[in-house]
């Protein structure tokens, strides 16, 4: 199996896209949630690239694409379902979203960020979120949540430079 991410490898991506739609419609049906026409369709939007995308990008292409005039809140009420519910990511450094490869079960955001190409890729690697928990438990501290954002090249970038 290539070592090369799925973002940089050359792939049908939507493939991507109708199988991060098929799996959030499973998972909201499981769990008896209701993924409205608007939240499904913010959803696709952040799939349409591995790139984490703003709450005014999704704005813009609703307007612009779709002929909607939604308003910021009813893209950030959209956004905070697909976030509690493990559809998304929020990329704090970036203020940005990116979908989750992992929506059927809980875990903690751990990206890397190429500050070259923005393609954000999802890693899950428990020993992160281990050794996090540890030295937070060490001095007595509680974690409630974690977001590990690394910003370096991708390989691609890299060769390019």
């Amino acid at each position: 199996m290539s070592m090369t991410p799925l973002a940089h490898r050359p792939h049908d991506h939507s493939r991507c896209v109708h199988s991060a739609l098929t799996e959030a419609d499973d998972l909201c049906a499981r769990q008896g949630l209701r993924l409205t026409a608007l939240r499904r369709r913010v959803l696709e939007l952040v799939w349409q690239s591995h790139k984490p995308l703003g709450a005014y990008d999704i704005l813009a292409v609703l307007s612009e694409q779709d002929g909607r005039r939604a308003a910021p809140p009813t893209v950030y009420r959209a956004l905070d379902f697909l976030l509690e519910n493990g559809l998304v990511h929020r990329i704090a450094s970036l203020n940005a979203f990116i979908g989750c490869t992992h929506p059927e079960h809980a875990h903690q955001g751990q990206f890397l960020i190429c500050k070259g190409c923005h393609v954000a890729l999802e890693l899950e690697q428990a020993s992160i979120s281990e050794a996090i928990l540890a030295s937070a438990a060490e001095v007595g501290f509680s974690v409630e949540n974690q977001t590990v954002e690394v910003v370096g090249l991708c390989g691609n970038c890299r060769s390019a430079a």
